[in-house]
């Protein structure tokens, strides 16, 4: 296949390049590089498979990258969900306006099928916990989660009006290799600046569920293969969950280290933190798919990885 991947040179980005040069896939990266790294690309820009175009989604001349592509990944949006209250213009040009920049410029290229990554937290703190695909009233309260469930209604929106076909995952915290920002990396910066103390946003009883990075990738793949609804829908994640506090204990005991914790107290870490998440897989084990990770073990291989 002919793919497109914007935000191609990011964290999950990056890892979903590496699986479709692997399966063989003819891969167009599109990336401005502002947030992705292209260190984590550098080992296939060598490749007659793979090409970088550095451009922003907001601006011109990348549409024409999309004659003759098969489907496009758009993975391209700003992951920074405490920074989307103190700038909503930026979450919302970057996540929203890109994105129907993208489907106009498939609509034009004729191309008929987009993977989109969103988010657990256009769920908003949700009563049903494991939380279904079918949870309603959807209430996000971050703009970053506002921002990924607008995305998800034009893209409904695209496919039905324009006879596209659409899969749209629902994640829940991807950690992992080549990760740039979240609680893992903000722990060890901290520590790293003093090994004595770590300070923890809220009260450390945040709880939700985590995946690493190749398994979300494994699963996103399978969904993809084996589906085939108009808009396909699914949560991917694992099935249980762990605290910050209970991260902290596993990071703590792979550094080596035994800190005072300093809690900033509260039940969030942050504007627009959900402090319990948990989804409910039973849609995507339905299909046939099973994490082989559970949350613990996927932050321990993030954390080795993150150290190494």
């Amino acid at each position: 296949m002919r793919s497109i991947v914007t935000g191609g040179a990011g964290f999950i980005g990056s890892h979903l390049v590496d699986y479709l040069v692997s399966s063989g896939d003819d891969v167009i990266i599109i990336d401005s590089l502002v947030s992705g790294n292209i260190n984590s690309i550098r080992n296939h820009l060598d490749s007659d498979k793979v090409r970088l175009v550095s451009a922003d989604l907001l601006e011109d001349n990348w549409q024409e990258e999309l004659a003759g592509a098969d489907r496009v990944y758009h993975l391209a949006a700003d992951p920074d969900v405490r920074e989307s209250s103190v700038s909503p213009d930026r979450q919302l040009n970057n996540t929203i306006i890109a994105t129907h920049r993208v489907l106009e410029a498939m609509r034009k290229a004729g191309v008929l099928e987009i993977v989109f990554t969103s988010t657990s937290t256009v769920y908003g703190e949700a009563s049903v916990i494991p939380t279904p695909e079918i949870y309603t009233p959807m209430e996000p309260i971050s703009i970053y989660g506002a921002s990924k469930l607008a995305c998800e209604s034009l893209i409904s929106a695209y496919c039905h009006s324009f006879s596209m076909r659409s899969w749209i995952f629902r994640f829940a915290n991807i950690i992992g290799d080549r990760s740039g920002h979240g609680v893992i990396t903000d722990f060890i910066r901290k520590l790293k600046d003093n090994p004595d103390e770590l300070e923890i946003l809220g009260d450390g009883k945040q709880t939700k569920s985590y995946l690493e990075v190749r398994e979300c990738i494994r699963a996103i793949m399978y969904v993809i293969n084996h589906s085939n609804d108009i808009v396909n829908t699914y949560n991917i994640g694992s099935e249980d969950w762990v605290s910050v506090s209970e991260i902290a204990d596993i990071l703590c005991h792979e550094m080596g280290l035994s800190p005072d914790y300093r809690y900033t107290g509260g039940y969030r870490g942050w504007v627009g933190d959900v402090p319990k998440m948990q989804l409910d897989i039973s849609k995507l084990k339905l299909l046939g798919f099973v994490p082989g990770l559970n949350s613990r073990e996927s932050v321990k291989i993030a954390v080795r990885a993150t150290l190494e």
